[in-house]
């Protein structure tokens, strides 16, 4: 129970960043592309503290306590909207690879509710991925 305990508190980190991060974001991108980029910033952090009460509450339910630190990985300030985006699919990345190891985890305890609840964060990092890609292509 420790291992995925571990794993879901590395989750949450991940969201408890993603949402300061995208908040930095949506606060400072300029110029032309601020009409597009911060609603999707904001977007992001609504999603982030969502799927950040799942993990948390997923955490309790196993008999856990929730990080309330975010993951130290640093949010680097810029004011190129490129770089903004390629660190917001860095950022998704990490969350998909961790959200993978917490499904493969979540999967031996055959808790159906809690796997489905995992599945969807997973999937939806994995569009987040994918927007950012085509973002920045």
């Amino acid at each position: 129970m420790d291992t995925i305990l571990a794993k879901m508190n590395e989750a949450l980190g991940f969201e408890l960043r993603a949402i300061n991060m995208y908040a930095h974001y949506a606060s400072n991108v300029k110029g032309i592309h601020r009409m597009q980029l911060t609603p999707l910033f904001e977007q992001e952090v609504a999603e982030s503290l969502a799927h950040a009460n799942i993990v948390r509450a997923a955490i309790v339910k196993l008999g856990g306590i929730g990080v309330t630190e975010r993951n130290p990985l640093p949010i680097i300030h810029t004011n190129s909207y490129i770089e903004m985006l390629e660190y917001s699919l860095s950022t998704e990345m990490g969350a998909s690879r961790v959200y993978r190891e917490v499904l493969d985890l979540v999967e031996k305890l055959g808790d159906r509710e809690l796997y489905d609840s995992f599945e969807t964060i997973y999937f939806s990092e994995l569009r987040s991925v994918e927007e950012m890609r085509m973002l920045i292509d």
